[in-house]
Parts: structure tokens; sequence; C-alpha cells
């Protein structure tokens, strides 16, 4: 069989994406689509080499360094892309010819094609979808042997009704190859190098073209515009819920869970409806995710219940408990036992084990201890218009409702502050802290502004009736 390469092409226009980015940068389930083929390929084939064209230099930002590149300058079809590509080849072997937008192949499809090839100069993986619209027709003679491929833009009226379609997928013979690609035309209506072209070449002059037909057609799909972007999506999204749940993860609906490639989550963890968790994240077992939670690269360590929230770039610890709506920001450590209350901000800081900020507060750029407890409604103010300050609160510190505690300051081990407080400096350790004016009561005030009001209210419907 000899040595088994691969080329990627990845240099499309990808016009009915209507979009600045790359066709193959788009993101699916977290990864650009590019990502899934490089990795199926690696798996069967040497390091493959990316042919690039349309935003080349982002592509190579996004995939990175590591990769072999052949550039194609102008966008003159597949047969032309994959004519850029043959420098960096052997000049023997067999070569897998993939597509950077079929991200829904997987290792068994391409180990399949080259099973299928056997000693064929040529093999197309093919796929018969319910609606073949779109794609290029395999032609096969009355003994079912592959004739050639056409266009569905030059395809008769006859060849469009068959309904089998080539994938994009080639395994080819490199010396065979080598002798043929220079053959190809621009003579059709598009003007291009079409690759299927020369598979007709190839037969005519007696080779043996072959076909690897796959069982599931829905891993052909190609990504041509943002309805296949979001069909592809949720056919991944099945995968890898389909893989999690394998693994001991318990969805209550799959169907409205919706994860990310790269997220890891551990056995016995539970994901209820409108769960969306991102990135890298890490979750660990025995959690309690959902319903209506959002995760952007965290981790999450064992035990942690979280109910309607968002929680980004921030690390939570065993036994942590976040929401009803809450918001985890960015730069966070939330430490074991921690309750993160209803309508809680948390931004760039740290909260110590069995700390509790129960309900409406906002916590931002502070340091705070194990055994806080924050009332409703304490803000840390972090930000003086023109920069952010930090402070720190110590082990077993209480901090009364509705307080403001202007950054920079400390507040020591075991101080209380009362209720109602703008505190604005450091309060000692055991310290009791007491920042509000005093209380003054009027005699009768109370009445006869409660009456004024309402001879206003009264006055009001009056002037409303007349204007009626």
């Amino acid at each position: 069989m000899g040595e088994i390469q691969a080329v990627i092409l990845a240099a499309g226009e990808g016009k009915r994406m209507h979009s600045t980015l790359p066709k193959v940068l788009h993101p699916l389930c977290g990864r650009p689509l590019l990502r899934y083929i490089l990795d199926s390929a690696v798996a069967v084939a040497g390091e493959p080499v990316i042919v690039i064209g349309r935003g080349a230099a982002l592509v190579r930002e996004t995939i990175g360094a590591g990769w072999s590149y052949a550039v194609q300058e102008k966008q003159l079809g597949t047969g032309h892309a994959l004519m850029q590509a043959l420098p960096h080849l052997p000049e023997e072997g067999l070569l897998l010819v993939l597509c950077g937008d079929t991200p829904l192949l997987e290792r068994e499809d391409l180990e399949q094609l080259i099973r299928d090839h056997g000693d064929s100069a040529a093999t197309v993986m093919t796929a018969v979808p319910p609606d073949p619209t779109g794609y290029g027709r395999v032609i096969r003679d009355p003994g079912g042997a592959v004739l050639r491929i056409v266009e569905e833009s030059d395809a008769t009226s006859a060849e469009v009704e068959v309904a089998e379609i080539n994938s994009g997928s080639y395994c080819f013979d490199l010396k065979v190859l080598r002798e043929f690609l220079p053959l190809l035309s621009p003579e059709n209506v598009q003007q291009e190098y079409y690759l299927p072209e020369i598979l007709s070449l190839m037969r005519e002059q007696g080779h043996r073209i072959g076909a690897s037909c796959l069982g599931r057609w829905q891993v052909a799909l190609g990504i041509n515009d943002r309805c296949q972007l979001a069909e592809a999506a949720a056919i991944m999204r099945g995968r890898i819920n389909c893989s999690l749940m394998r693994q001991g993860v318990t969805m209550i609906d799959p169907a409205s869970t919706y994860i990310d490639f790269d997220v890891r989550i551990g056995a016995e963890t539970v994901l209820l409806p409108q769960t969306l968790i991102e990135g890298n994240t890490v979750i660990g077992s025995g959690c309690r995710i959902g319903p209506g939670v959002q995760i952007m690269n965290a981790q999450i360590g064992d035990g942690v219940v979280i109910r309607q929230a968002v929680v980004a770039g921030s690390i939570l610890e065993n036994g942590a408990a976040i929401g009803p709506f809450a918001n985890i920001r960015p730069g966070c450590r939330i430490g074991p036992g921690v309750k993160i209350g209803d309508f809680v901000e948390v931004k760039n800081s740290t909260i110590g084990a069995e700390s509790k900020l129960p309900h409406h507060s906002y916590a931002g750029d502070v340091d705070i201890e194990s055994g806080v407890n924050l009332g409703a409604g304490v803000i840390v103010v972090n930000f003086d218009g023109r920069k952010k300050h930090r402070s720190l609160i110590r082990r077993g510190a209480f901090i009364g409702c509705n307080s403001n505690l202007v950054s920079p300051l400390e507040i020591g081990e075991g101080a209380f502050v009362a209720a109602g407080s703008t505190v604005t400096g450091d309060v000692p350790a055991g310290a009791l802290a007491i920042a509000r004016t005093d209380q003054k009561n009027c005699a009768g005030l109370g009445k006869r502004l409660l009456e004024k009001g309402l001879q206003q209210d009264k006055k009001g419907r009056a002037e409303k009736e007349e204007k009626a």
C-alpha cells in the first residue's frame, strides 16, 4: 500500500456564508470547521498538507504554524488547488484528498475509503442523501462501475435525477495522479479545474476507478452556508452528548443541552435543560448544572450546583453553590462550600471557603477569606471613575445589608460592618464599623407629606378626566 499522505483543501471563498471569516474557520461546537477534518486525517495518514487561499494568514494564525501549508493564490477549482499541494508530496504512495468543510468525517470513514480503494487508481467517497441538490452526481455504468462525476451545473436532466453524490473526498495512487492532474482543463461552466474530471481521464486510459459509499450519508455533509452549518452542528452535538452520557453524565433533555467539543464532564453529573457549556470547560463529578446555565472556559470541581447563572473564565471549587441568577465573571476563584445566591455578581475576586454572598450583592476586585457573610445589597465599590482598586475582607467578617465598601480598604478578621454603612477606611479586627447618619424623627411631618401627595394625585386625576 505504501505511505499514506493527505491533502486538505481549505482555500475556498465560501461566498454563500456571506462572511468576512474564511469558511473553514467558522466555529462548530467550539472549534473551527477545519480542525475536525485535520484530526481525522492525522489519525490515518502523515502530516496533512493544507491548501489555503482566502484569508490565508488568518487560517495559519488560527490553526497554527506546525502544519505544512500550500497557497492557492487564485481560486480556480479543486483540481487547481491540488496542483498547489503536489510539490509538498512524495512521488508515490496513497493520497487522501479531503475538504476542509467536511467536519463530520471520522477516522473510521477514512479507513473505509482506504480499504475500499484497494489497487484502484482513484476511489471516490460517495453517499446517498435524501436530497442530493447542490452536489456532484456519481454516474455508473450498468455494471456499477464508476464512469464519471458530473457537477450539478453541468449535468443533464437525467443525471440530475441520480441520487448518489460525490462527497468531495478521494483516495488516489499518487504516481497515477501526478500523470493525470496536468491534463485537467477549465472548459466548463465555471471555467475551473474540476478535480472530479480526472476520474474520467483515468478511466479512458484503462485505470480502475472505485467508489466507497458511506453507510451514514450525513457524515458527507459539506458546509456551504449557515443552514448547513446548523445542520452539522446538530449532528456534532448529538455525538458529543452521547459520548458524555456513555461516560456517566446524565442529561435530562439532550436536545436542549449544548456542549462544545473540548468540554470534559465527570460521571454522576446531571445537566438540566437549557444548559450551554463552552470552550475548554472542565466539570467534576456529582455536579448539578442547570436549568438555564451558561458556562464558558471554567474549571468546576466536584459536587458543585449551578442554577440559572453565567460562569465565565473562573474556578469553582468543590461543593460551591451558584445561583439562581448569579453572574461569575472572568478571573474569579470561588472556594469550597461557598454560596453565591440570587442576583449576585462577582468579578476578578477570590471567595474563601464557606463564605456566603446570598443575594443582591456585587463583589468586584476583592479577596474575601473564609467564613465571611455579605448581607443583601452589599456593594464592593471598586471603581473611582478612573481606575480600579482592590479590597480585602478577612476571615469571619460580617458585612451588614445595604453596605458600601469603598475600595481600597481592609476589613479585619471577625469585624462587623453595621447595615447601611458606607465604609471608606480600614476596619480593625473584631471592630464594629458604623458609617451612617443619625436617625432624625420629625413629628407630624410624615402625615402632612402623605396628605399632600394624596391631594396632588386627586388633582391630577381630575385634570385628566377634564381633558378626556
